[in-house]
């Protein structure tokens, strides 16, 4: 069996080579973090409504959670 060895700098990449991604706006930025917070107080009030349930997830506590969740009257 044979073996080659490869030099590191024959796989490196140069600068030019790799294009970053445009930066997004201030505002969609702003609409990002909005979005990653209300996910993350979602996710809290989830696990927290199913610690309080006895932690299994059933379909009477999806049933729940979407009534919470997917309801067109705002909460606050």
């Amino acid at each position: 069996m044979a073996y080659t060895s490869v030099a590191p700098r024959a796989l490196a990449y140069s600068e030019s080579k790799v294009s970053s991604a445009p930066r997004r706006g201030f505002f969609a930025r702003v609409l990002d973090a909005l979005m990653a917070a209300r996910m993350r107080q979602a996710e809290r009030e989830i696990a927290s409504y199913l610690a309080d349930t006895g932690g299994k997830f059933t379909d009477e506590s999806e049933r729940e959670i979407e009534r919470r969740f997917l309801a067109n009257s705002p909460r606050w």
